[in-house]
């Protein structure tokens, strides 16, 4: 069975940092892109970032480039974002899923078949 188990979210001032983790099982790691999203109340979920496991390659959304980082530690099958300097505006759930490529186009579509349950993001202004 496929399991994707966010951790790290919290509620941290404007300015600050968070740490999210996104930790896998049930499926051969190496061969899946992971990919970050989230949602604010109302709105639709959007694409944060995504990694391809196996060659490390990395996409951002325009929002989050140059503050946020996405890595993954293929030993612990478990991926990272790293947020920093973060604003009111990236308050959300946020979400890892797996699918088959890491794009910018998957990220976009949303093209990733599993997902875990969310962790929750707020920041304080």
């Amino acid at each position: 069975e496929v399991q994707l188990v966010e951790s790290g979210g919290g509620l941290v001032q404007a300015g600050g940092s968070l740490r999210l983790s996104c930790t896998a099982s049930g499926f051969t790691f190496d061969d899946y892109a992971i990919g970050w999203f989230r949602q604010a109340p109302g709105k639709e979920r959007e694409g944060v970032s995504c990694i391809s496991v196996i060659d490390g390659s990395t996409h951002y959304a325009d929002s989050v480039k140059g503050r946020f980082t996405i890595s993954s530690d293929n030993a612990k099958n478990t991926v990272y974002l790293q947020m920093n300097s973060l604003k009111p505006e990236d308050t959300a759930v946020y979400y890892c899923a797996a699918g088959g490529v890491a794009t910018m186009e998957a990220l976009a579509t949303r093209d990733f078949g599993s997902w875990g349950r969310g962790t929750q993001v707020t920041v304080s202004s």
